[in-house]
């Protein structure tokens, strides 16, 4: 079994771009030791903390919907919602707290990932 580096996501809103085109899946991959050390030299991150997680899943997200590319604008373009989302799958695939498992619909015959951490409301999500 290979060592796995990408982890698949559907946000719960999802990211609307400039045409108002709804992107909610994406891929991001594991974080290596310059994506947490590089940022703290931006100068966004000395003045304001939290900025640190904008910079890191910039980097870490290869993957949202059809966009050519994801910068820290796409970033700050998230819903709440989704940003906490992105930060909590961001700590459990990179501290190994992970939460996803493979799952198939017996109805549709769809196989994808299930994040046992975002449990399904009564809306069915």
């Amino acid at each position: 079994m290979a060592f796995k580096t990408e982890y698949e996501f559907v946000l719960p809103r999802g990211y609307v771009d400039e045409e108002g085109t709804l992107h909610r899946r994406g891929t991001m991959r594991l974080a290596t030791a310059a994506d947490e050390i590089l940022p703290m030299r931006d100068p966004r991150v000395a003045n304001n903390p939290s900025y640190l997680s904008i910079i890191l899943l910039a980097r870490v997200i290869t993957k949202l919907g059809d966009l050519p590319m994801i910068d820290t604008r796409t970033i700050e373009g998230l819903f709440t919602a989704d940003l906490a989302y992105l930060q909590t799958l961001y700590r459990q695939i990179n501290e190994g707290e992970d939460s996803m498992v493979q799952a198939h619909c017996p109805n549709c015959e769809h196989d994808f990932h299930l994040d046992l951490a975002f449990p399904m409301t009564k809306s069915g999500a």
